[in-house]
């Protein structure tokens, strides 16, 4: 199992950014990770109103960041009030992508932690923006919270290709939630299918083709608990046919899942993403969190 030592929490100190820090924070209670918490102050908003009072921009970003500071200490000492985690605490002015590879880099963190809406992330993915390509070199993955946080997670799901970055993303949902159990799902298609039925193939040759796709699936899979060092009392295996999103999404809810792990795909995150890949359709229509391990 990959040991998680340090998470870094991307706040911009909104509401639905705590439940970002919370899961941070149960998280390094969980697994005894060293937590860091992130504010990335954007001033260009700020400007005219820099302008209006006479500030100089140092000024204004001292002003800022003193505050973003106060709120962050705040925010720490109510984190180790309900959960008893320590965490540190920065605040910086610039681009948020780019300030949050940085200290990524620079804290070796093996978890980033964003929340879903306001200035995170998970809007920078949905707008397809060029600055995705600082992420895109980093090695750390990248938990999108979209829920309320009330308990370590219980249940995780973890979408399978069997590609290389498969076994990564199991270890991945294993560090983060050492004590869940784990769900692995592989969604598959007959291979030409849709060229079978334009040949005018009988239903009774295709369902064939199914069922033998399947079987060789339910092999491949058990083959990769067995490498992930994973046990049928802590793992369960669902093999599906059917479009892969639909049944992330669907098996989210019918097994009462509480995070989804995605393997990375694709040569980097920027291609993965921008590309319409099931993970990017995951990561908006799930209900829960989204680890995208890369």
């Amino acid at each position: 199992m990959n040991q998680l030592n340090r998470i870094l929490a991307a706040t911009d100190l909104s509401a639905p950014a705590r439940h970002a820090v919370e899961r941070a924070a149960i998280v390094s209670k969980d697994t005894a990770a060293t937590l860091d918490l992130l504010h990335v102050a954007n001033l260009a908003p700020l400007e005219r109103l820099r302008q209006l009072i006479g500030a100089t921009p140092a000024d204004m970003e001292q002003r800022v960041l003193d505050t973003a500071r106060q709120k962050l200490h705040d925010l720490a000492a109510a984190l180790q009030q309900r959960f008893g985690v320590v965490a540190g605490t920065q605040a910086v002015a610039g681009s948020l992508l780019a300030e949050l590879a940085k200290k990524t880099d620079g804290l070796s963190a093996g978890l980033l932690v964003c929340g879903a809406k306001g200035e995170s992330v998970i809007r920078h993915f949905a707008l397809g923006t060029t600055a995705l390509r600082v992420l895109s070199t980093t090695t750390c993955p990248v938990l999108v919270v979209k829920q309320p946080p009330r308990e370590p997670y219980r249940r995780i799901l973890v979408p399978v290709d069997f590609s290389p970055s498969t076994l990564g993303a199991i270890r991945h949902a294993r560090s983060i939630a050492p004590h869940a159990d784990i769900v692995l799902l592989h969604a598959f298609d007959v291979p030409f299918e849709g060229h079978l039925r334009y040949a005018s193939v009988d239903d009774d040759t295709i369902n064939h083709y199914r069922i033998v796709a399947k079987q060789e699936a339910t092999q491949k899979l058990h083959a990769l608990r067995d490498e992930a060092g994973l046990t049928p009392y802590d793992s369960s295996l669902v093999v599906l046919h059917g479009n892969p999103t639909l049944r992330i999404t669907e098996q989210e809810q019918e097994r009462d899942c509480d995070l989804i792990v995605m393997g990375k795909h694709g040569e980097n995150l920027l291609e993965a993403l921008l590309i319409g890949s099931v993970t990017k359709q995951v990561l908006a229509e799930s209900q829960g969190d989204v680890l995208v391990s890369v």
